[in-house]
């Protein structure tokens, strides 16, 4: 990396910290969002971006750590890092036992499989007395919202320093290896079971940090918010609209679609999801690598591009 692009980033970085200083109400509220969001899809890039593995359980682990932290401070009276780092823990413990059985799938055998993880838990905590069971449960308020941004976007640098670690060490290189060719990995020495085990570990505890700031930032919390798997959908199709494999494409995905959502339900509320289905649709045909892929490529081929997309994909 270039110390022009490291300087660029630590500027947009120094603005970023300082929106809770010169940034209304609503923007706070929508760069919270928007950096949980963002921490989501990171947390996805690590298992689907960079190991292949297209999860759609990851919004368990983000209602565990919504839950540890609810959990934590409602029925135990602990405070909130305690609770953090409880939710993260169970996260950890869910994604290793499930990873060890789950990970053995591939394709569209592992999606099936980790889609029906959120509507399990649903069930699962809907039952629980110590979860509130199906009422939910209310945690303390503190209206503070600089601190949940700077929270939130703490974290995003952490998970985005994560994702550019994996591309320079050892472990990244073999998560990349599973990803294009498991079995030649394996041939070539790399224990794949371990390595998908610990790429699920890690997504899952980023996606669990990400669930108990935001659970304690809306102060209420119930089994069908909590593991709602519209979530993991976005959080996929920020990554994949970003770049998946790549270290800033799923912040930028995040942002930019952010960004369009909150446009069109303010806008035009009555066909808002139908034009975010439609700029969905198209970035898919057009540009199915993402915005890191255009803007990489654009320059060389121009408007044929988006022609060579569509015909090598047979789209």
């Amino acid at each position: 990396m270039t110390i022009g692009r490291v300087v660029l980033i630590l500027l947009v970085l120094a603005v970023a910290a300082g929106v809770p200083w010169y940034g209304s109400d609503i923007l706070i509220q929508f760069g919270i969002n928007a950096l949980l969001l963002a921490v989501l899809a990171q947390g996805w890039n690590i298992i689907g971006g960079y190991t292949g593995y297209a999860s759609f359980g990851n919004s368990v682990f983000y209602g565990l750590g919504s839950y540890g932290v609810a959990i934590g401070m409602v029925q135990w009276g602990w405070p909130f890092a305690a609770g953090l780092a409880f939710g993260m823990a169970l996260a950890v413990v869910f994604a290793i036992l499930l990873g060890l059985p789950v990970l053995r799938l591939k394709g569209h055998y592992f999606a099936i499989a980790t889609l029906a993880l959120a509507q399990v838990m649903t069930a699962i905590v809907s039952n629980v007395p110590l979860a509130g069971q199906n009422i939910g449960l209310v945690l303390p308020p503190l209206n503070n919202d600089p601190l949940f941004y700077e929270l939130s976007l703490g974290l995003l640098v952490l998970a985005t320093l994560t994702v550019f670690w994996l591309t320079r060490s050892r472990f990244g290189f073999g998560l990349i290896a599973i990803r294009e060719n498991e079995e030649g990995a394996a041939v070539m020495g790399v224990n794949t079971t371990l390595y998908k085990v610990l790429a699920f570990t890690l997504s899952g505890a980023f996606c669990a940090l990400a669930g108990g700031i935001h659970a304690y930032w809306v102060t209420f919390l119930d089994p069908e918010s909590a593991f709602d798997i519209s979530l993991n959908v976005k959080m996929i199709i920020m990554a994949v609209f970003g770049g998946p494999g790549t270290v800033l494409g799923p912040i930028v995905g995040a942002f930019a679609l952010s960004a369009i959502a909150e446009v069109l339900s303010s806008e035009v509320t009555s066909v808002a999801g139908l034009f975010f289905g439609v700029v969905i649709i198209g970035a898919v045909v057009l540009m199915p690598r993402g915005l890191a892929d255009l803007l990489r490529r654009f320059r060389k081929t121009g408007w044929r591009y988006f022609i060579e997309n569509i015909l090598t994909h047979r789209l």
